[in-house]
């Protein structure tokens, strides 16, 4: 597939405008904008159009938040109905239409036992607010301080998310082993490693020399996107809320990234039947808009009034977008949709693995898919372990997906994970065209010389955290 012609001279000088002012005047935290040097201004479905007059194929989503593409008109639809009827757009918690409207349409697609004895609260507008507040609200209603998260695991940008996920360090928070197939920890991967891993979660639990604090509340993604896209096993998830319930710790979900069809399943916990106390929500709940709220059983609702709240937490834009939004993909079956095509192209993408051996996995459920790159002369097959990451390879293998027109996310322990985090409404013929022009982009990568083992490109280390919730 040809690599997109250059932009007219005027556009560029527009496009290199915008970046270079933004290089001068935002912090250097900033992440997407250092990989995909683009300048967006016109978006519909899959597509972005840049300042550059180039156009692209969406596969971040933002990160996963569209769950319908950008600019979907029954969104477009149910924004333009809020602004045209004065309804007020800031109302903190008070009860307005638009927001029992939402309220309703979530409680109808949440698993039956939890939208029966459930309760809502409504946060900050940024998933990293829902997860605080799930912390919160279990140390509240246990009394105990300490948390139980994972390895790999990623829940956002505020402190207490971040000592809940897998990069941080954190005296209250005890690590467990998630398990995985590819780079499973025990070296034994499969069913076997899962519940390696589960037992020895239920034996420090109950060892009295443990050394943990009391647990207040597991924490745990369905699938982890950032550590690189690693579905939990659906026994292993199980196993989960058995260890959970039997010694009364509440089970958190973070579904801020599973969420709403994304895995196949309109939340990621049905894949396993498993009911957590506690669903933390952002992301595609907000149908674009900034939206984050936490639902939780009714039993653990020990808050007195004002323990939390959030000036933006009433965003009515937001209310009416996700409202839309979730009503549309339960209608039109869309995560069903999403395990179908999700299933097509994992099995395309481990045909490619077959001819590519720079590929060392192809995973995921649904429209949440990884593949992690790898150095396969570097591996070392005494030891039986897959080969290292290939970090250096996978960056280049995202620029050159952006030189053909497509636009794609890395994550991973190594960042040698490339993502792809389509909406929900690609066609088949869009699921094409991202896979050649992935396929074609990751066959320049592997052939530039500058990624030869003795190059250094095997030493890259990610300098920058994921996206924030």
């Amino acid at each position: 597939m040809a690599v997109t012609e250059p932009a007219p001279t005027a556009l560029l000088s527009t496009h290199e405008g915008i970046l270079r002012r933004q290089s001068l005047r935002e912090s250097a935290a900033r992440t997407y904008a250092r990989s995909l040097p683009i300048v967006p201004v016109r978006a519909r479905g899959l597509t972005i159009e840049g300042a550059d007059g180039r156009r692209y194929l969406d596969c971040l989503s933002g990160a996963g938040t569209l769950a319908l593409g950008h600019n979907h008109p029954v969104v477009l639809e149910a924004i333009r109905k809020v602004l045209d009827s004065g309804a007020p757009l800031h109302i903190l918690d008070l009860a307005t239409p638009v927001k029992d409207a939402f309220t309703t349409e979530l409680f109808a697609t949440l698993p039956r036992q939890l939208a029966e004895h459930g309760r809502i609260q409504f946060c900050g507008p940024a998933g990293t607010d829902a997860v605080e507040a799930a912390l919160k609200l279990v140390r509240t209603a246990t009394g105990r301080t300490g948390m139980l998260a994972f390895t790999g695991a990623y829940h956002g940008m505020t402190a207490g998310a971040l000592a809940a996920s897998g990069g941080a360090r954190d005296a209250g928070v005890t690590r467990l082993p998630y398990p995985q197939n590819y780079r499973c920890p025990y070296g034994i991967g499969g069913e076997r490693g899962a519940e390696t891993a589960a037992r020895w979660t239920e034996n420090l639990l109950d060892d009295p020399k443990g050394g943990i604090p009391a647990p207040a509340g597991m924490i745990l993604e369905p699938v982890q996107g950032e550590g690189g896209v690693i579905p939990a096993p659906d026994a292993w998830m199980r196993r989960m809320r058995e260890i959970t319930a039997s010694r009364s710790i509440p089970l958190i979900a973070d579904e801020v990234q599973t969420g709403v069809g994304r895995t196949g399943t309109f939340w990621a916990v049905e894949h396993s039947g498993v009911v957590p106390d506690v669903m933390v929500l952002s992301k595609a709940i907000g149908g674009s808009l900034p939206l984050a709220v936490i639902v939780y059983r009714d039993g653990l609702d020990a808050w007195e009034p004002g323990a939390h709240a959030g000036t933006f937490r009433g965003n009515q834009l937001a209310m009416a977008a996700g409202a839309a939004t979730l009503a549309y993909v339960r209608e039109n079956r869309l995560a069903d949709r999403a395990a179908v095509l999700g299933a097509r192209m994992l099995g395309q993408l481990q045909g490619l693995a077959a001819d590519h051996p720079c590929i060392g996995d192809v995973r995921g459920r649904g429209l949440m898919i990884g593949v992690e790159l790898v150095d396969p002369e570097r591996e070392d097959l005494s030891s039986g372990n897959p080969p290292p990451p290939a970090p250096a390879l996978a960056a280049a293998v995202q620029q050159e997906c952006l030189r053909r027109g497509l636009i794609v996310e890395l994550g991973g322990r190594h960042s040698g994970v490339v993502r792809l985090l389509p909406p929900l409404t690609l066609t088949d013929e869009q699921a094409v065209a991202v896979l050649d022009r992935l396929a074609d982009a990751l066959a320049a990568a592997a052939r530039s010389p500058h990624l030869r083992p003795d190059s250094g490109a095997g030493v890259h280390h990610r300098t920058e955290t994921g996206p924030s919730h």
